[in-house]
């Protein structure tokens, strides 16, 4: 017997539902078997605590009964053949479960697990794999890492590559299980995350792995989203050139093609690292990105959906020298801290200036990983490395306080580097500067009177300031010019 849902999550499909009939945007010719969307597939991880939407196809008016965790959860396919049944939030379990969806015939999937399920999302940086899969390029300690990689309880869903100029409803791809067998294949920011959250939370984590190296920003915002932003719209890239069909740089193609198809599964949040395709133009991003974030909860049906993201590491472009592009990008990218249920993991010391695609993803993975202990699961850690707080002019120098200071700032056993300062002529000169108690001085003997202080403010800095929980500040600048 079909249950019926109590009201809050009634009230909660409501807000999903017109999502979801988006995401089923292109109609097909319906199954005489009740079909699943492919997120359901055998072991898969479900959102533990939260309604959990199933969806798929069945024949126009057959009502069908999806079976899982003890629960039966009917719904009837519309004229078009689609339906939508929403489970009651499930607790955590890492004991394989079957569902079934029962019409005129049955379908079963196995081996279906309960726990914490994060999109991952972004560009080359995340799409980059434990051991290099389309890259020449494997994360640090690959040999070691991947033999080690036995953690069943971790799973990939990888999505296939489809960039769309309409919404499209169906994703390929399936789950995998972590092993040495698979792992290479996962990415590796999200993979690294995903272990560090099994062995403080216990419980399973899926990662869904939706990635296109070499993409903007705006690929993946809906166009909803991008309705404020004319010149992004139309079928034309962020540079002006007409695109068509499936090029992964027109506008909405890729939040067509990859997220729509995920809507409205049921996660806890979202990962980024994205950004180095938008290098240049750091004003349209410091706009488009919060209204990335603001849009995909919204699709989601989550207003609070944590939404977490790597600000760029430390990289100089060829022949680039001190530029400051890569600089103000990071800021773009850290100004959407201003939404709630946010956070950046910085990057800045662990990258490598010679290539775009460092390596050093395990330590990613970790900084984000502490992030949403603190942040999402109120895991007493620390998560975030000193912040700006500000800057005050006096006896020739400028002296910065931060937030997060933690036990205290440290420079790694080496004299404080990249910091800059300026006078009234907003020339910016290299500083000398020493740290004093939670605060940095800096000086310079060509700035008489200093009025703005800048840290880290290029393209591959040398950053060397830490708190005591060995995270690193995020580069900064105390001016707007």
């Amino acid at each position: 017997m079909a249950r019926r849902l109590p009201r809050r999550f009634r009230d909660t499909m409501k807000r999903r539902l017109p999502f979801a009939l988006v995401a089923l945007a292109c109609a097909g010719p319906a199954a005489a078997a009740p079909e699943l969307a492919p997120l359901f597939q055998d072991h898969a991880v479900l959102q533990r605590d939260k309604p959990v939407p199933v969806w798929g196809r069945a024949a126009p008016g057959e009502h069908v009964v999806v079976s899982f965790a003890g629960q039966r959860v009917g719904a009837t396919a519309a004229s078009d053949g689609r339906w939508v049944a929403v489970l009651a939030p499930i607790p955590a379990s890492a004991s394989g479960s079957d569902m079934t969806v029962a019409g005129k015939d049955s379908v079963t999937v196995h081996d279906l697990l309960v726990g914490e399920v994060w999109l991952c999302s972004g560009e080359a940086n995340m799409e980059f794999e434990v051991d290099g899969g389309g890259f020449t390029y494997r994360v640090e300690n690959a040999v070691a890492e991947v033999a080690a990689a036995r953690y069943p309880l971790v799973r990939q869903f990888k999505v296939a590559r489809q960039a769309a100029a309409a919404p499209m409803e169906t994703a390929r791809g399936d789950w995998r299980a972590c092993s040495p067998a698979t792992v290479g294949r996962f990415t590796a920011v999200g993979y690294f995350f995903a272990r560090d959250l099994l062995a403080r939370l216990g419980v399973p984590v899926g990662i869904i792995n939706c990635t296109w190296s070499g993409t903007p920003l705006e690929s993946w915002m809906s166009p909803a989203a991008l309705a404020g932003f004319p010149g992004f719209s139309n079928g034309h890239s962020a540079p002006g050139a007409a695109r068509e069909g499936d090029d992964p740089w027109v506008p909405s193609c890729l939040f067509n093609g990859m997220i729509c198809p995920l809507l409205p599964y049921a996660i806890r949040g979202a990962l980024w690292y994205q950004g180095e395709s938008n290098v240049g133009r750091a004003p349209d991003y410091a706009a488009q990105f919060p209204a990335l974030i603001a849009s995909w909860r919204s699709h989601f049906g989550d207003a609070d959906l944590p939404f977490l993201w790597v600000q760029l590491a430390n990289y100089a472009p060829p022949g680039s020298g001190k530029g400051e592009q890569w600089a103000r990008l990071r800021e773009a990218q850290a100004g959407a801290l201003t939404l709630p249920s946010t956070g950046q993991a910085v990057a800045i010391d662990i990258g490598e200036p010679g290539s775009l695609y460092p390596r050093n993803k395990r330590e990613v993975g970790r900084r984000l990983a502490l992030i949403a202990k603190a942040r999402v699961y109120s895991i007493p850690v620390d998560f975030s490395g000193p912040a700006f707080g500000r800057a005050e002019a006096g006896g020739g120098a400028m002296r910065v306080h931060f937030l997060f200071a933690g036990d205290g700032l440290t420079a790694s056993g080496k004299p404080l580097q990249s910091f800059e300062v300026a006078g009234a002529d907003r020339v910016f000169h290299a500083a000398s500067a020493g740290i004093d108690d939670d605060a940095v001085v800096a000086r310079s003997p060509a700035v008489r009177l200093p009025v703005a202080v800048r840290y880290a403010w290029s393209n591959a800095p040398e950053a060397n300031l830490y708190n005591g929980a060995g995270l690193p500040a995020a580069p900064f600048r105390s001016d707007d010019w």
